[in-house]
Protein backbone atom coordinates (compact mmCIF):
# COMPACT_ATOMS: atom_id res chain seq x y z
CA UNK A 1 0.00 0.00 0.00
CA UNK A 2 1.03 3.43 -0.43
CA UNK A 3 -0.19 7.33 0.65
CA UNK A 4 -1.02 7.82 -3.25
CA UNK A 5 -3.89 4.88 -3.01
CA UNK A 6 -7.18 6.41 -2.68
CA UNK A 7 -8.22 3.12 -0.62
CA UNK A 8 -5.62 2.96 1.86
CA UNK A 9 -7.29 2.78 4.70
CA UNK A 10 -4.21 4.06 6.67
CA UNK A 11 -3.43 7.18 4.56
CA UNK A 12 -4.57 10.57 5.39
CA UNK A 13 -7.91 11.38 4.48
CA UNK A 14 -9.11 12.70 1.39
CA UNK A 15 -7.69 16.14 0.03
CA UNK A 16 -4.89 16.05 2.29
CA UNK A 17 -1.41 15.67 1.80
CA UNK A 18 1.31 14.78 4.16
CA UNK A 19 3.61 17.18 5.68
CA UNK A 20 6.72 17.66 3.86
CA UNK A 21 9.98 17.10 5.04
CA UNK A 22 12.07 20.43 6.13
CA UNK A 23 15.30 20.10 3.41
CA UNK A 24 18.31 19.62 4.15
CA UNK A 25 20.27 22.71 5.77
CA UNK A 26 17.46 24.59 6.82
CA UNK A 27 15.93 25.18 10.42
CA UNK A 28 13.95 22.92 11.53
CA UNK A 29 10.64 24.89 13.84
CA UNK A 30 11.33 23.48 18.11
CA UNK A 31 8.29 21.77 19.26
CA UNK A 32 5.75 23.83 21.56
CA UNK A 33 6.75 24.86 24.58
CA UNK A 34 10.82 24.98 23.46
CA UNK A 35 12.14 28.33 23.40
CA UNK A 36 14.06 28.50 19.53
CA UNK A 37 17.79 28.04 19.35
CA UNK A 38 20.59 30.09 17.68
CA UNK A 39 21.46 28.39 14.40
CA UNK A 40 24.97 27.30 14.04
CA UNK A 41 27.58 29.32 13.14
CA UNK A 42 25.53 32.99 14.67
CA UNK A 43 27.72 34.73 16.97
CA UNK A 44 26.59 34.10 20.90
CA UNK A 45 25.83 36.98 22.88
CA UNK A 46 26.62 37.20 26.79
CA UNK A 47 24.26 36.20 29.10
CA UNK A 48 25.36 39.09 31.39
CA UNK A 49 26.86 41.97 29.18
CA UNK A 50 29.54 43.39 30.73
CA UNK A 51 30.81 39.64 32.29
CA UNK A 52 34.86 39.78 32.69
CA UNK A 53 36.61 39.13 29.61
CA UNK A 54 33.29 40.24 27.75
CA UNK A 55 33.36 42.28 24.77
CA UNK A 56 33.04 45.62 26.90
CA UNK A 57 34.18 48.76 25.28
CA UNK A 58 36.79 50.39 27.59
CA UNK A 59 36.18 53.46 29.67
CA UNK A 60 38.38 56.50 28.34
CA UNK A 61 39.64 58.96 30.91
CA UNK A 62 37.42 62.17 31.26
CA UNK A 63 39.09 65.46 29.94
CA UNK A 64 39.24 67.38 32.63
CA UNK A 65 41.10 64.58 34.59
CA UNK A 66 43.39 64.09 31.70
CA UNK A 67 44.38 68.29 31.90
CA UNK A 68 45.05 67.79 35.47
CA UNK A 69 47.02 64.72 34.48
CA UNK A 70 48.83 67.03 32.14
CA UNK A 71 49.76 70.01 34.84
CA UNK A 72 50.61 67.28 36.98
CA UNK A 73 53.66 66.34 34.90
CA UNK A 74 54.13 69.97 34.03
CA UNK A 75 54.62 71.08 37.78
CA UNK A 76 56.85 68.62 38.80
CA UNK A 77 58.96 68.81 35.48
CA UNK A 78 59.26 72.28 37.04
CA UNK A 79 59.95 70.98 40.53
CA UNK A 80 62.51 68.90 39.26
CA UNK A 81 64.13 72.28 37.75
CA UNK A 82 64.05 73.64 41.17
CA UNK A 83 65.32 70.92 42.78
CA UNK A 84 68.67 71.14 40.48
CA UNK A 85 68.61 74.83 41.33
CA UNK A 86 68.49 74.55 44.40
CA UNK A 87 71.64 72.03 44.73
CA UNK A 88 73.48 74.01 42.61
CA UNK A 89 72.74 77.09 44.99
CA UNK A 90 74.01 74.58 48.09
CA UNK A 91 76.67 74.16 45.64
CA UNK A 92 77.69 77.54 45.38
CA UNK A 93 77.29 78.27 49.18
CA UNK A 94 79.77 75.34 49.75
CA UNK A 95 82.29 76.62 48.02
CA UNK A 96 81.93 80.31 49.80
CA UNK A 97 82.25 78.20 52.96
CA UNK A 98 85.41 77.11 51.95
CA UNK A 99 87.08 80.12 50.82
CA UNK A 100 85.69 81.92 53.83
CA UNK A 101 87.52 79.22 55.84
CA UNK A 102 90.49 79.24 54.38
CA UNK A 103 90.85 82.95 54.35
CA UNK A 104 90.42 82.54 58.60
CA UNK A 105 86.28 84.04 58.26
CA UNK A 106 85.13 81.46 60.66
CA UNK A 107 81.62 83.90 60.42
CA UNK A 108 81.36 83.55 56.83
CA UNK A 109 82.05 79.89 56.62
CA UNK A 110 79.73 79.49 58.85
CA UNK A 111 77.03 81.44 57.19
CA UNK A 112 78.01 79.30 54.37
CA UNK A 113 77.70 75.85 55.69
CA UNK A 114 74.44 76.83 57.37
CA UNK A 115 73.30 78.16 53.94
CA UNK A 116 74.66 74.98 52.03
CA UNK A 117 72.44 72.55 54.46
CA UNK A 118 69.22 74.93 53.81
CA UNK A 119 69.40 74.44 50.05
CA UNK A 120 70.04 70.68 50.86
CA UNK A 121 67.01 70.30 52.64
CA UNK A 122 64.88 72.86 50.00
CA UNK A 123 66.30 70.66 47.02
CA UNK A 124 65.22 67.18 48.75
CA UNK A 125 61.57 68.26 49.36
CA UNK A 126 61.55 69.52 46.07
CA UNK A 127 62.45 66.66 44.71
CA UNK A 128 59.84 64.26 47.12
CA UNK A 129 57.13 66.68 45.45
CA UNK A 130 57.83 65.74 42.22
CA UNK A 131 57.99 62.17 42.91
CA UNK A 132 54.88 63.00 44.01
CA UNK A 133 53.28 64.70 41.20
CA UNK A 134 54.96 61.99 38.91
CA UNK A 135 53.46 59.09 40.76
CA UNK A 136 50.21 60.88 40.90
CA UNK A 137 49.71 61.62 36.67
CA UNK A 138 50.76 57.90 36.10
CA UNK A 139 48.24 56.18 38.95
CA UNK A 140 45.54 58.32 36.86
CA UNK A 141 45.05 55.10 34.83
CA UNK A 142 44.62 52.45 37.21
CA UNK A 143 44.17 54.59 40.99
CA UNK A 144 41.63 54.13 43.30
CA UNK A 145 40.04 56.16 46.16
CA UNK A 146 43.33 56.91 47.36
CA UNK A 147 45.02 58.84 44.60
CA UNK A 148 41.50 60.57 44.08
CA UNK A 149 41.87 61.77 48.13
CA UNK A 150 45.40 62.41 48.04
CA UNK A 151 44.95 64.62 44.35
CA UNK A 152 42.23 66.50 45.94
CA UNK A 153 44.42 67.24 49.03
CA UNK A 154 48.07 68.24 46.88
CA UNK A 155 45.72 70.51 44.78
CA UNK A 156 44.11 72.01 47.53
CA UNK A 157 47.43 73.10 48.90
CA UNK A 158 49.49 73.85 46.26
CA UNK A 159 45.87 76.04 44.99
CA UNK A 160 47.15 77.87 49.22
CA UNK A 161 50.66 78.03 48.29
CA UNK A 162 50.00 79.73 45.04
CA UNK A 163 47.42 82.19 46.44
CA UNK A 164 50.07 83.29 49.10
CA UNK A 165 52.50 84.29 46.86
CA UNK A 166 50.14 85.56 44.36
CA UNK A 167 48.85 88.12 47.57
CA UNK A 168 52.65 89.34 47.88
CA UNK A 169 53.11 89.40 43.85
CA UNK A 170 50.25 91.62 43.84
CA UNK A 171 51.66 93.82 46.87
CA UNK A 172 54.97 94.58 45.25
CA UNK A 173 52.76 95.55 41.81
CA UNK A 174 55.34 94.19 39.63
CA UNK A 175 53.29 92.16 36.71
CA UNK A 176 56.06 89.23 36.23
CA UNK A 177 55.28 88.75 40.29
CA UNK A 178 51.76 88.33 38.98
CA UNK A 179 51.65 85.78 36.17
CA UNK A 180 53.65 82.73 37.85
CA UNK A 181 51.36 82.22 40.82
CA UNK A 182 48.93 83.06 38.79
CA UNK A 183 49.30 80.15 36.47
CA UNK A 184 50.07 78.05 39.67
CA UNK A 185 46.59 78.67 41.06
CA UNK A 186 45.09 78.10 38.13
CA UNK A 187 46.34 74.48 37.87
CA UNK A 188 45.88 73.74 41.05
CA UNK A 189 42.19 74.96 40.69
CA UNK A 190 42.00 72.46 38.00
CA UNK A 191 43.74 69.45 39.65
CA UNK A 192 41.32 69.80 42.77
CA UNK A 193 38.02 69.72 40.95
CA UNK A 194 39.30 67.04 38.29
CA UNK A 195 38.65 64.05 40.72
CA UNK A 196 35.89 66.04 42.43
CA UNK A 197 33.39 66.53 39.54
CA UNK A 198 30.99 64.01 38.53
CA UNK A 199 32.85 62.50 35.48
CA UNK A 200 36.22 62.58 37.81
CA UNK A 201 34.23 60.62 40.60
CA UNK A 202 33.31 57.78 37.96
CA UNK A 203 36.37 57.55 36.75
CA UNK A 204 37.80 56.79 39.93
CA UNK A 205 34.67 54.04 41.11
CA UNK A 206 34.81 52.42 37.87
CA UNK A 207 34.79 48.61 38.58
CA UNK A 208 38.60 46.84 37.80
CA UNK A 209 39.03 43.60 36.65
Amino acid sequence: MSYGDPNNPYGPPQGQQPPAAPGYGYPQAPPPGVPPQQGYGYPQQPAYPGYPGGNMMQQSMPGLLVTARVFLFLISAVQILGAIGFLYGAAVANDVSDSADDLGFSSSSDFGDAATGLFVVFALVAAAFAALSITLGVKFSRGGQGVRITTVIYGALGGVVGLIYLFVGLDTGFATAIIGPLIWVVFAVIITLAPVVPSGTAWFNRPRY
